[in-house]
């Protein structure tokens, strides 16, 4: 369904364009970029004001340190103030949101000292505020002021004109006009030529032609203050390799994690499971073995033991393979598999399919999302009280990333007040969906209900 709404919108846009409309489109953005354009100025102003006060008494007091530097931080931070303003009226102002820096912070003097000074972010906010974002809007308030008075004073002179007071000596834009083109300047301020309407004429001319060409200088100077907000004002496209990096680094480490914690469960599963089965049949067959010829009923009735322990042991070990990755899972696709999952649960359990039909997912991310279910599945079970469990599955996309999403959630009707301590099924579900580059949700209030939610990434 998103796919087709997002195909028919930017349908809609191509027709639009096809059809000529974009003068009419620049004209519905007129009075937002209008008001960011006259703003722009007295913001600015303000901003370079308190800005240039605020440098001038840091490097005059740089010499007593504390005081210089408590003056060059509050510069610093009142240019990320205003900095933070401009991206926030250039959205307003309906251009393409800019991605902004991120601003650490380390603990103490020294290390909050040092995120600030160090960080380029701020020093080119601060230079952003109090220079050059008031220099451009200096130039761009000064042009759009002089675009629209001239664009309605021309464009309305012939109304307005009859009311200013006579005068015989006045002096007329036509007449000018004429005589600044030469030899023939004598006869035309002779002639009778009506010098009135002539300029009521020209200033109607003048006039409109600034008014037609307004949300082209808007546009351009908005277009020119984005530019320059995106080169000082955005972050750094080594900020996204960093903070891609970290990213990666911690998914690894919850990846390392979420593995040591299910081969660490597997091991305990299987020890005080089938292991311990496995050696009681071992025991159980050497007695009967022994007793095989002294007493053949004892014997028998040992290797019946031995039979339906051997049976249990094997119905364990299938349980725990089904952990991993169920043959149905493989051969029908992760809605079978988690129906069949609901089917084997000791409570009911209903299975919602919100995926488009004909969807099909990448076998890893299946069987991944399959483990998260009956994680949360089993743990519903064991500790929540619940009557009734929901399971509901959906592929999600995220227009501005272009990403899909695939989100499993559990729903259940227990007690609720479900934590995720460290060391615990849940917190080792959330260390292993991060390092799949997921996220976990838990959204669990006393009295419940509680949703745990999975999100994985999808990749095709």
């Amino acid at each position: 369904m998103t796919t087709t709404t997002i195909a028919n919108r930017d349908s809609s846009a191509t027709l639009d364009d096809m059809s000529g409309n974009s003068y009419v489109r620049l004209w519905r953005n007129v009075p937002r970029e209008l008001g960011f354009l006259l703003l722009a100025l007295p913001i600015a102003s303000i901003g370079f004001g308190v800005g240039m006060a605020l440098l001038n008494a840091g490097v005059g007091t740089i010499v007593t340190f504390f005081l210089g530097i408590f003056f060059l931080a509050a510069l610093l931070y009142v240019g990320r103030a205003f900095g933070t303003l401009e991206l926030v009226r250039l959205t307003w102002a309906g251009r393409p949101a800019i991605p902004r820096p991120a601003w650490p912070r380390q603990p103490g003097f020294w290390g909050w000292l040092s995120s600030l000074a160090g960080n380029g972010h701020y020093w080119l906010y601060a230079l952003h505020t109090s220079l050059i974002n008031f220099l451009i809007s200096l130039i761009s308030w000064t042009v759009t002021v002089t675009w629209v008075a001239v664009g309605l004073g021309g464009s309305t002179y012939w109304f307005w004109s009859q009311f200013l007071p006579a005068n015989q000596n006045a002096w007329f834009l036509s007449r000018w006009f004429f005589q600044v083109f030469g030899d023939r300047s004598v006869e035309w301020a002779a002639s009778g030529l009506n010098w009135v309407l002539l300029d009521n004429l020209i200033e109607f001319v003048f006039g409109i032609v600034f008014l037609a060409t307004l949300p082209f200088i808007t546009r351009g100077f908005v277009l020119l203050h984005h530019a320059i907000a995106r080169g000082m004002l955005g972050a750094f496209a080594s900020d996204a390799l960093r903070g891609q990096v970290s990213q990666l680094n911690a998914s690894r480490g919850a990846a390392i994690s979420a593995e040591g914690h299910s081969l660490r469960r597997l091991e305990r599963d299987i020890h005080d499971g089938p292991q311990q089965r496995l050696v009681r049949l071992q025991m159980d067959l050497a007695t009967a073995e022994r007793q095989l010829d002294s007493d053949p009923v004892a014997a028998r009735t040992l290797i019946e033991d031995a039979k339906a322990r051997a049976q249990e042991a094997l119905e364990e070990l299938r349980a725990l393979s089904r952990g991993f990755a169920p043959p149905i899972l493989m051969d029908r696709g992760l809605v079978a598999a988690l129906e069949s999952l609901a089917s084997r649960s000791t409570l009911p359990v209903t299975v919602t399919n919100a995926l488009a039909e004909g969807v099909e997912l990448p076998q890893e991310i299946e069987r991944n999302a399959y483990f998260v279910a009956s994680e949360l599945v089993a743990n519903a079970v064991k500790h929540s009280g619940a009557t009734t469990i929901g399971v509901t599955v959906g592929l999600r996309r995220v227009p501005e990333h272009d990403e899909w999403w695939l989100d499993i959630a559990v729903t259940d009707d227990g007690h609720g007040g479900a934590k995720s301590p460290a060391g615990h099924g849940l917190a080792g579900l959330d260390e292993r969906l991060r390092g799949l580059g997921g996220t976990f949700e838990l959204d669990s209030p006393d009295g419940g209900p509680t949703t745990a939610t999975g999100h994985l990434p999808v990749t095709y």
